[in-house]
């Protein structure tokens, strides 16, 4: 099974946002974020692509699977 792996926390640090700040852009509670940075959820295409525009990148550049 792929292991679900992101970049946000890294990109949060060079756009310089918190966990919630990210959230509150985004439209989610931070918890969630916590989680997508640790690979324990899965985001929708709707909240991969919210945070895609966010940091001005391509969901894939962000969302990356481990086989």
């Amino acid at each position: 099974m792929s292991k679900l792996r992101t970049k946000i926390k890294e990109l949060r640090a060079k756009y310089d946002l918190t966990q919630k700040d990210l959230a509150e852009k985004i439209g989610v509670r931070r918890e969630t974020i916590v989680f997508l940075e640790k690979g324990k959820y899965n985001p929708s295409l709707k909240l991969a692509y919210d945070i895609a525009q966010v940091f001005e990148s391509k969901i894939e550049e962000i969302f990356l699977f481990d086989d």
